[in-house]
């Protein structure tokens, strides 16, 4: 019996694929678990429908980071830290002070997105990774000066 998977089946297959399955493995437990559905012509094209509007939406959400990715690169943000006279810092700058500081700008980055290896505690220019989409990212300019 062909049936259309609704979720991942250990040992059988993932959400959307068409698999032929025993008849007694499909009613007896796929079926009744409301795992999956007989694949019928109606269930097949409402399977295609959804493949084809999550692949839509992937690719607007791609587009959308790009623009934003030409947007941010290479911009210069100034970010200010405490330092004491002998020019030590005090604290260090985080991805979420930077993502604080892109929002003020207008961006709408996610703190989790912004790739800093590890705190800035150091004055001067540092650059950041700015990951936007699994396939877009961006070099952020970090002029960190005392304040």
């Amino acid at each position: 019996m062909k049936v259309l998977l609704l979720k991942d089946v250990k040992g059988t297959g993932k959400k959307g694929e068409i698999k032929e399955v025993s008849d007694g493995y499909a009613t007896n437990f796929l079926l009744k678990q409301g795992l999956a559905k007989i694949a019928n012509s109606s269930a097949l094209s409402e399977s295609a429908t959804k493949k084809q509007a999550e692949l839509y939406h992937k690719e607007m959400d791609r587009q959308k980071a790009e623009q934003l990715a030409l947007q941010i690169n290479n911009k210069k943000i100034t970010l200010e830290i405490k330092c004491g006279d002998n020019g030590k810092t005090f604290g260090s700058i985080t991805a979420k002070e930077i993502g604080e500081k892109l929002a003020q700008l207008g961006f709408d980055v996610d703190k989790r997105k912004i790739e800093v290896k590890e705190p800035i505690k150091a004055i001067g220019s540092h650059q950041v990774l700015v990951r936007l989409h699994p396939l877009v990212s961006c070099k952020l300019q970090i002029e960190v000066v005392p304040k």
